[in-house]
């Protein structure tokens, strides 16, 4: 939230660096120019003034769009009307029915109020010590891999975060070793997937009813079957003993409906896929992201060397450690901040609701923007800089928690939300540890937003070696306790929203 000119001058915040973000035009946009910006970048639709603008209230082609961009509005909406926003938009729906059916993130009604309560606890933050584990493992095999590379080598740092992750979600939730071979189809499928969907359709933009078909690429039925490829053959791996019995995946093929039915065998493979995304593709998005801004600020590398040092000593960390990783966990969600892994939050309202003294009528569009609200002017100092400090207790206020959601808010937050912000804090500290991550020379990093939002790709970065210090011999103090640190804040947070 604000911060204070003493605070901006004492820790010398004033000079952060300033990550890329869409062009921000300053004149009016016609829809049309809105409709084209879109199509290729959704962010791209957002002029200057909409980061202050308490709302955007828009009609074309017979449909109404509202923009919700303020603390109050979030609370409003998403938590006392929730169940009139529940629905998610069209557009969402139908650019990501084709990978996840009727999944989680897509359905609502009875449909999502049956599959939530079978999927919430599979990721709840209340397991997250039994998951803990698998995610230093997994960390300390990625810091061996970066060893082989060779000091100075060139990786593409989106491509990495993305078999971490991938394979760490496979060792937790699904009970098997992925191996590169299978990481790299999910990666690859994920990726062609969100290059050739269409996400702005004309049935949809017009109106159109839901069951008129909408035409899909080839290039998108590919990217698709490859995902669902290496679901399926899990799903096979499963049911034929070949994993870990106690894989939390078996809660999806006991789980019962409400008239006592086992789900079907394609609901099952959609509620996989769901968590295979949620819980790779948008944490291999926020590390990449974080890795990029870290190695474009001096000050964050040595405040984080300091830490490292002082809190690991060169030890792979545990969950033991992540409370004592204060401004890690704060590099994680100032890159959270910046870079919502889903920045725009589609709903259709299905019944009549309000919007700070706007009327919302039934088939109105509902878009809760992280994107505009985690950067408004009005609410942050530094908007657009990267500014770790902001959630470090000590230094600032933890923000409101309507102003900042980038795991979304109300009833359809992110289940998996405790699950990513550890994820997140293990991987980061586990490789900058050991290694100086550096852009390569003249490539320029711009966002890319179609369904989640990430750097363009190939991110090439260097690694570069370095050794830490003995364990208790970092210049940085430790002073945080895991009961007011951010991430147990946040995890109090979500907990009460279940």
């Amino acid at each position: 939230m604000h911060m204070s000119d003493e605070t901006i001058a004492q820790y010398g915040l004033a000079d952060s660096f300033i990550p890329p973000y869409p062009h921000r035009y300053t004149e009016r946009l016609s829809v049309w120019k809105r409709i084209e910006l879109g199509s290729k970048n959704l962010l791209a639709t957002f002029r200057e003034y909409d980061f202050q603008n308490k709302r955007i209230k828009q009609s074309f082609l017979g449909q109404t769009l509202h923009v919700c961009n303020q603390p109050e509005g979030v609370r409003e909406t998403l938590h006392q009307q929730a169940a009139a926003f529940e629905k998610k938009s069209p557009v969402q729906r139908h650019t990501l029915e084709p990978l996840l059916g009727d999944g989680l993130f897509v359905s609502d009604g009875r449909t999502w109020a049956e599959r939530r309560k079978i999927v919430a606890p599979i990721v709840h933050g209340r397991r997250v010590d039994t998951f803990a584990p698998i995610m230093s493992d997994v960390a300390a095999e990625w810091c061996q891999q970066w060893e082989k590379a060779g000091d100075g080598a060139t990786l593409d740092v989106l491509f990495e975060m993305g078999e971490l992750t991938a394979e760490i979600i496979s060792r937790t939730i699904f009970g098997a070793k992925l191996g590169r071979e299978n990481t790299q189809q999910i990666i690859a499928g994920f990726a062609a997937y969100q290059k050739s969907i269409q996400v702005l359709d004309w049935l949809t933009l017009l109106n159109l009813p839901d069951w008129l078909p909408r035409l899909r690429s080839p290039r998108t039925l590919r990217a698709r079957n490859k995902v669902h490829r290496v679901i399926d053959d899990i799903m096979r791996r499963f049911q034929a003993g070949d994993v870990d019995e106690r894989a939390v995946i078996r809660s999806l093929f006991e789980a019962r409906d409400a008239d006592g039915r086992p789900l079907t065998k394609t609901a099952i493979r959609n509620e996989a896929i769901v968590i295979f995304m949620a819980g790779h593709e948008t944490t291999a998005n926020t590390l990449a992201w974080a890795f990029y801004c870290v190695s474009q600020s001096p000050r964050v590398q040595e405040r984080l060397k300091a830490e490292f040092d002082s809190v690991l000593g060169g030890r792979t960390p545990e969950l033991s450690d992540v409370a004592n990783l204060v401004y890690t966990r704060a590099v994680v969600e100032e890159t959270l901040r910046l870079y919502p892994p889903v920045p725009l939050l589609g709903r259709e309202a299905t019944a009549k609701g309000t919007l700070l003294g706007n009327e919302v009528n039934p088939g109105d569009i509902l878009i809760v923007a992280p994107w505009l609200l985690q950067r408004n002017r009005d609410i942050w100092s530094l908007p657009d800089h990267f500014v770790p400090e902001r959630f470090v207790p000590s230094i600032a206020q933890r923000p409101n928690k309507y102003a900042n959601i980038p795991f979304a808010s109300g009833p359809r937050v992110c289940p998996g939300m405790t699950f990513a912000l550890t994820e997140a804090t293990i991987c980061l500290a586990a490789l900058l540890q050991h290694f100086d991550v550096r852009l390569q020379d003249g490539l320029e990093v711009e966002t890319d937003c179609r369904l989640t939002l990430r750097p363009t790709s190939p991110l090439s970065m260097t690694i570069h070696r370095r050794s830490p210090a003995p364990a208790g011999m970092g210049a940085a103090t430790v002073s945080a306790v895991a009961d007011t640190s951010a991430g147990a804040v946040l995890a109090r947070e979500h907990d009460s929203a279940q």
